[in-house]
């Protein structure tokens, strides 16, 4: 089993969990479910705004803690402020130190889209990214059919959410591109053995169609980068550990932001 069947397979055992915990009734209570969640387009194309979808990310499977003494608070509205398009915040446990808390934490204290960054495999997730306040899901077609992908995309729409489809390669974005999806997201990083190079962005941006944002997700630390996949056609850069890494990441991204 590589790393990412090992999130797998402990992600179903959370669900089953999750399932017998909380019903879906108790989700459609909560008090986020009925808000009007905010347009990634609107965001991610705002040009006051950066394109930069900041992430929240305490620990990761390759790199184990990037930063445990930071808060929800302090990093995200910092990431906001220094004008972020959007947020990614991690609701893994087992291994980014994540939790459902934050989302719902970095949905109270910001005004721009949250992405709640997860391995959803059952439409009982995407309920509960409505619940805990997210605007945007993202599936990743390495882990999903593209029945499951189509099956839960449409869930997300009928709920008003976004949708970021994310892929490594050109036979996953072939087979998952479907109608109910908002962006695509090139992740530069290899999942199976956590290997990173940004190419994996340029060889792929000619073949998005133009319908939808174009995302370029993991190994961009420099702004020149972000210049040159502007050029390819991509509207946003998912940056994490970049920042992360950082004892201050808000402090980081206001750095960052001049050099754009």
């Amino acid at each position: 089993m590589n790393i990412l069947d090992k999130i797998v397979a402990n992600k179903k055992k959370e669900v089953a969990y999750s399932k017998n915990r909380t019903s879906y009734t108790k989700l459609e209570e909560s008090e986020y479910f009925h808000r009007d969640v905010y347009s990634f387009k609107d965001f991610l194309l705002d040009e006051n705004r950066t394109g930069i979808i900041a992430e929240f990310k305490r620990k990761s499977p390759s790199k184990g803690i990037i930063n445990d003494k930071v808060t929800v608070k302090e990093v995200t509205t910092a990431y906001a402020a220094a004008g972020a398009s959007a947020l990614s915040v991690l609701t893994d446990k087992q291994f980014f130190m994540g939790r459902k808390a934050d989302v719902m934490r970095a949905r109270k204290l910001n005004t721009i889209p949250v992405l709640r960054k997860d391995f959803m495999i059952d439409e009982y997730q995407v309920i509960e990214a409505k619940a805990i306040g997210a605007d945007i899901i993202l599936l990743i077609a390495a882990i999903l059919t593209p029945a499951e992908i189509q099956t839960m995309a449409s869930l997300a729409k009928s709920l008003g959410l976004n949708v970021l489809l994310e892929v490594h390669n050109l036979e996953e974005l072939e087979r998952s591109i479907n109608p109910n999806l908002d962006a695509i997201g090139v992740n530069n990083r290899n999942l199976a053995d956590f290997t990173v190079s940004v190419e994996t962005s340029f060889q792929l941006a000619k073949h998005i169609p133009d319908e939808f944002l174009k995302i370029s997700e993991s190994a961009i630390s420099n702004t020149e980068v972000i210049k040159q996949l502007k050029q390819a056609g991509f509207n946003g850069f998912l940056i994490g550990e970049n920042f992360m890494k950082e004892e201050n990441p808000g402090a980081a991204i206001r750095e960052f932001v001049k050099g754009l």
